[in-house]
């Protein structure tokens, strides 16, 4: 289902994210056999690709 690179570069940060999204992501990561950082990444990286831009073109 879920596919993630291998062999790329990596840097360490920190979040805080609110308890109930930790668990429902902590869930679906377990439920597909992923790490919980493997989930993370593939959903921040489907957040920035699928991202709608501005209609005033502001970022």
């Amino acid at each position: 289902m879920w596919k993630i690179q291998k062999g790329y570069d990596t840097v360490s940060k920190s979040f805080r994210l609110p308890v109930e999204l930790v668990e429902k992501l902590d869930k679906l990561a377990f439920e597909n056999n992923l790490s919980l950082n493997q989930l993370v990444i593939q959903c921040l990286n489907y957040a920035v690709d699928n991202i709608e831009d501005d209609d005033d073109g502001d970022k």
